[in-house]
């Protein structure tokens, strides 16, 4: 939705890739059919960047692909940090697991295959920071379940919350989905939020402390 000279402007200054991001991303672009689904560069540095600032140490995300966004959170956590990854598809967690292999946060990582909705409903901890990039047709299933995971003060992120800007006249499923979440979102008295225009949008939710 923005320029792309703009967008290539900001990546050159903003901090760049660590050695396991650039290996995801040429790895995802050389053999995956749909490679614009990784969350790339930009929103990788603002995920990293959120959690610095709130010193999140336990991260749940929900749609991991090939593994971008599960590397740029990685990154920003203390050494016993960790992030719970859920994926749906076999394929990306073979790819996911092979590419993270022989990195030192092999470890900090944990993989749930399978319907997300299944395996976030079985998680008894509260999480510090969430990051939802799956299915856009289960997004407010999503976002329902994660403000119960969500401690409070904590922060919730839904990436394509713009949709390329089909949700302003929504006319399919999916962006009639995005614009309910966004409208539901908007009027949750529990989270305070704001929706960035980076990339294709992202919604950043904030758990009041007080409702």
């Amino acid at each position: 939705m923005i320029d792309n000279n703009i967008n290539h402007y900001c990546e050159k200054h903003s901090d760049k890739e660590n050695l396991l991001q650039k290996k995801i991303r040429e790895y995802t672009y050389k053999n995956e059919t749909y490679p614009q689904m990784i969350s790339g560069i930009l929103v990788g540095n603002f995920l990293c960047h959120l959690i610095k600032l709130c010193q999140a140490k336990r991260i749940l995300e929900i749609g991991m692909f090939t593994g971008y966004s599960a590397a740029s959170m990685v990154r920003a956590l203390p050494s016993n940090g960790t992030i719970d990854t859920c994926e749906f598809m076999e394929q990306h967690i073979i790819t996911a697991k092979k590419l993270f292999k022989n990195s030192k946060y092999v470890d900090m990582i944990t993989m749930h295959e399978g319907p997300a909705l299944e395996s976030i409903k079985k998680f008894k901890k509260k999480f510090d920071f969430i990051f939802i990039d799956a299915d856009k047709m289960n997004y407010l299933n999503y976002y329902l379940e994660c403000i119960k995971l969500v401690k409070k003060g904590g922060i919730i992120v839904l990436d394509n919350m713009l949709w390329s800007g089909q949700v302003l006249n929504p006319k399919d499923k999916q962006s009639k989905m995005l614009r309910e979440t966004g409208e539901y979102i908007q009027n949750d008295d529990s989270v305070s939020n704001f929706l960035a225009p980076i990339r294709d949008g992202l919604m950043i939710c904030i758990k009041r402390w007080i409702v």
